[in-house]
């Protein structure tokens, strides 16, 4: 079964992936009626997460903030399949590194430095993937989950290894990565998913007790590499830019959770700049702390 609606949806994939970007933002706009006046997708854990997240903002301001999400989100689900047949140069068009961070990341590669790049579901990240293995002398690793259908998993590998990409399964995260020492590497983490909460570093982001995987912090502090956050701001409807900044390791031991802090103090208030770009369907809060 899972065969059969790869083979029926991969035509249909593959001619969005060659619509010029006016036919595809038109769909966009048919898309993010269906889904948010017909099928309301997710609509209440997007507005609860959002009047949890800005108690400060009335109901008019949460319902603007709701409506500029779905046209993102519906935009962004459009954008990720132009992979599949984007040029290099439309790519780096549409989605570009600062030169303050392009400066960065080739400081790193001349000092044959290998980095940890992390980053939230802001913006187009898969868009930011390509530039950076397009732009980057280190070879791009990206964590991700494998999907259950195997046809869909090897399109979507297909599509993040395009340009040059290489994928790693998380479960495989550290191992990959010391067998990866003599590689100049990125290794590029999503932060902002919800860890099992017996494992987690609670904190305070978006005024809400919150579990934070911890891994990335464990795997910097055991290997030493620097940690560069990345952020994706979304200039116009499109069009994407890249900031990166470094995060310092600690010299001496480290507070349990500073890194970790310190990276998602970054994204939250990359969200609260722009907060229509964030994945907010995600049911980031569906965990509470456990009492003892």
């Amino acid at each position: 079964m899972s065969a059969i609606l790869y083979y029926l949806t991969l035509p249909f994939i593959y001619l969005l992936s060659v619509l010029p970007f006016p036919l595809l933002y038109g769909l966009s706009n048919i898309v993010y009626y269906l889904l948010y006046y017909v099928l309301g997708y997710r609509k209440k854990v997007v507005l609860q997460n959002l009047r949890n997240s800005f108690p400060e903002k009335s109901e008019k301001e949460i319902q603007i903030i709701s409506h500029r999400f779905y046209r993102y989100f519906c935009d962004l689900f459009l954008e990720t399949f132009k992979t599949l047949s984007i040029s290099r140069k439309t790519m780096l068009k549409h989605c570009r590194l600062e030169e303050s961070a392009q400066q960065l990341f080739d400081q790193l590669a001349a000092e044959h430095q290998s980095i940890m790049v992390v980053m939230g579901h802001l913006g187009n990240w898969e868009w930011a993937g390509n530039t950076f293995s397009i732009c980057c002398q280190h070879q791009l690793y990206v964590i991700y989950h494998p999907l259950s259908n195997k046809y869909f998993n090897e399109l979507i590998i297909k599509m993040r290894t395009r340009f040059g990409t290489k994928l790693i399964p998380m479960k495989d995260t550290l191992r990959e990565m010391l067998n990866n020492r003599k590689v100049l590497s990125a290794t590029a983490f999503i932060a902002d998913q919800s860890p099992q909460p017996d494992r987690a570093y609670w904190m305070n982001f978006l005024n809400q007790d919150t579990p934070v995987f911890l891994g990335i912090e464990k795997i910097a502090l055991k290997i030493r590499y620097p940690v560069v956050y990345v952020s994706i701001k979304r200039v116009k409807r499109g069009y994407y830019q890249l900031r990166a900044e470094r995060i310092e390791l600690p010299s001496v031991e480290a507070r349990p959770g500073e890194i970790t802090e310190l990276h998602t103090r970054k994204l939250e208030a990359d969200i609260r700049n722009q907060p229509e770009t964030w994945l907010w369907t995600h049911r980031r809060w569906k965990h509470t702390r456990k009492t003892h």
